[in-house]
């Protein structure tokens, strides 16, 4: 090409310049490049969310057995008192062991570390759950301060501890059956502690609201010096008679309130497996038994209150009875006429059944339903039998009902009926919590006329000064009572040589304050040529608890002048 001398003008050297420099990407293409960039920024964030989303959910589902257990466990309970004020239970702070699964490094050496302090966890089942893909699992529950520092020594990946509210009873098994046990989550599984978890605490529970929190302690009616008293003069008797089990209840008679009940053998609620075994029952109300003699006191009663029987009859006990098929015989037989006083402290079969039969069989059952015998027994306690009736209550069954066989009752129901023969003919439901004798009033039904309770209190005064309940006397108390000597049932036949003896007690007699019933279960005679009857060995336990737990209740003792009276009128 021709090159000319010629000027350029500007615009002709732009268009040139245009033609011979390259130009720089158009705005569409930097505006495309810039959106792809974007777009592989966004979809590499949402790739991280994503992952960031499902390592969430994974860790959510990992700890939501974590999360449950340390709900569950944080629940605490308020402390239970005694009438004083005394520590019955409470809640103390425990550590438990766990393990998270997915974070062990090594399992073998976790299992062979963690058995060197807990042997008990040393087994192929834990060794599998360790190497499982679980988030948390549970490996031991409430362990102690030692344990908890040697298996934090170890220092194991993966294993940790919870803190929880953990139950401890200071009094061990001095109240065991009537506080009752917890289970492994807090939560009441028997006694007083299933009552008020019943009460209001499992609602409490289930809405959160009972997670780690102070709570006002429940008082019990109980009294833990008198519960302390009947527990060990129980030990004493069982050791002296070689009794296989043991009962012990004191009852206020005006307001219904059980002071304390024991029953042996007892267990430990601070070692739950003891609840397990069969022989540790909850006797006194969990159990029933035909009551024997002391049952002689209700049909008394019934044939006095129902007008037919006056204190002025008496009723042959010449020779035995025959009914059903079956013969009727005194223990110690009189061989003559006895009056219904003599009826009484001479524990007459026969003089018992013939006053009944006077009084007539309908009456008798209608009676004992008046009394609560019949039917089960309404209390806070949980444990609480029911009775074991006849299946046909016709004379035969009415007879031995009179002098307490054919009929079972828990101990506890029998010393609340007698209560009310007491206390002026008031039947007062029971109750483990304080109650006042205004809130007794409106509960008290009449089921005996006062006139009937001033004669029954002479006959039980009468007995311990003239009859079988000589032993059960404390100087200064009055007391009063009655002996019941019942055979057991082996094989569908009563057994001559295994009795279950009681001796149910009131005092003072001039105005009872106290229902005391002891029952011992198989005693042997103390000696050779000692008899095993309730005379010989439950009277002098009831005399011992009287003397000691008297003058913890307030009653003081009446010396002086050695004629007393019992108020009487018939």
């Amino acid at each position: 090409m021709a090159v000319t001398d010629q000027p350029v003008s500007f615009l002709q050297r732009r268009t040139v310049g245009e033609r011979h420099v390259p130009r720089g990407p158009s705005t569409h293409a930097v505006r495309a490049r810039v959106h792809m960039a974007m777009a592989v920024f966004a979809l590499v964030y949402m790739a991280i969310g994503g992952r960031l989303i499902m390592l969430g959910m994974s860790e959510e589902s990992k700890s939501a057995s974590y999360i449950s257990a340390q709900d569950s466990v944080a629940a605490s309970r308020p402390d239970l008192l005694d009438r004083n004020g005394q520590i019955l239970a409470t809640d103390i702070k425990t550590a438990s062991l766990f393990a998270e699964p997915r974070k062990i490094l090594d399992v073998d050496e976790a299992l062979e570390g963690i058995a060197s302090v807990l042997p008990e966890l040393g087994t192929d089942a834990v060794r599998r759950r360790l190497a499982s893909n679980a988030g948390f699992i549970w490996l031991k529950r409430e362990l102690t301060p030692r344990q908890r520092q040697q298996i934090h020594d170890l220092g194991i990946p993966g294993i940790g501890f919870l803190e929880e509210n953990s139950r401890f009873y200071p009094g061990g098994p001095t109240a065991g059956h009537i506080v009752g046990s917890v289970n492994v989550d807090n939560q009441g599984i028997s006694g007083m502690e299933l009552a008020v978890d019943r009460a209001w605490l499992g609602d409490l529970r289930e809405l959160g609201f009972a997670s780690d929190r102070t709570m006002e302690p429940v008082q019990l009616s109980v009294d833990l010096r008198v519960q302390h008293v009947v527990r060990d003069e129980l030990v004493k008797a069982l050791e002296r008679y070689r009794a296989i089990a043991g009962i012990g209840v004191v009852l206020d008679v005006e307001t219904g309130e059980v002071v304390a009940m024991s029953s042996l053998p007892d267990f430990d609620p601070n070692d739950r497996a003891q609840a397990l075994e069969k022989d540790r029952m909850n006797r006194a109300s969990g159990g029933v038994y035909e009551m024997g003699s002391v049952f002689k006191g209700f049909t008394v009663a019934m044939a006095l209150d129902s007008g037919k029987v006056t204190m002025n009859d008496s009723f042959d006990a010449t020779r035995p009875m025959r009914v059903g098929g079956r013969t009727i015989s005194d223990f110690y037989g009189k061989g003559r006429i006895l009056s219904v006083a003599e009826t009484f402290i001479y524990s007459s079969n026969i003089g018992t059944a013939k006053m009944m039969l006077s009084a007539g069989i309908d009456r008798q059952k209608e009676f004992l339903e008046r009394l609560g015998l019949t039917s089960r027994l309404q209390t806070d306690l949980p444990e609480v039998a029911t009775p074991l009736l006849p299946p046909r209550w016709n004379e035969l069954a009415a007879i031995t009902i009179s002098f307490g066989h054919g009929i079972s009752v828990t101990p506890l129901q029998t010393a609340v009926a007698t209560a009310a023969l007491m206390n002026g003919g008031r039947l007062i439901p029971p109750t483990f919590l304080p109650r006042s004798r205004e809130e007794a009033d409106k509960l008290a039904k009449q089921v005996v006329s006062p006139q009937t309770s001033e004669m029954m209190r002479y006959l039980f005064r009468l007995n311990v000064l003239s009859g079988s309940g000589r032993r059960a006397e404390v100087p200064g108390y009055m007391v009063g009572g009655k002996t019941g000597t019942a055979e057991k049932i082996e094989n569908g036949r009563y057994v001559s040589n295994k009795r279950r003896n009681s001796f149910l007690s009131a005092f003072p007699m001039d105005k009872p304050r106290y229902v005391v019933l002891v029952v011992l279960d198989e005693p042997k005679p103390e000696r050779e040529g000692v008899s095993a009857t309730a005379g010989v060995n439950t009277a002098p336990v009831t005399s011992a608890i009287i003397r000691r737990v008297a003058p913890m209740l307030g009653v003081l003792p009446k010396f002086g002048d050695k004629t007393e009276t019992v108020s009487i009128s018939y």
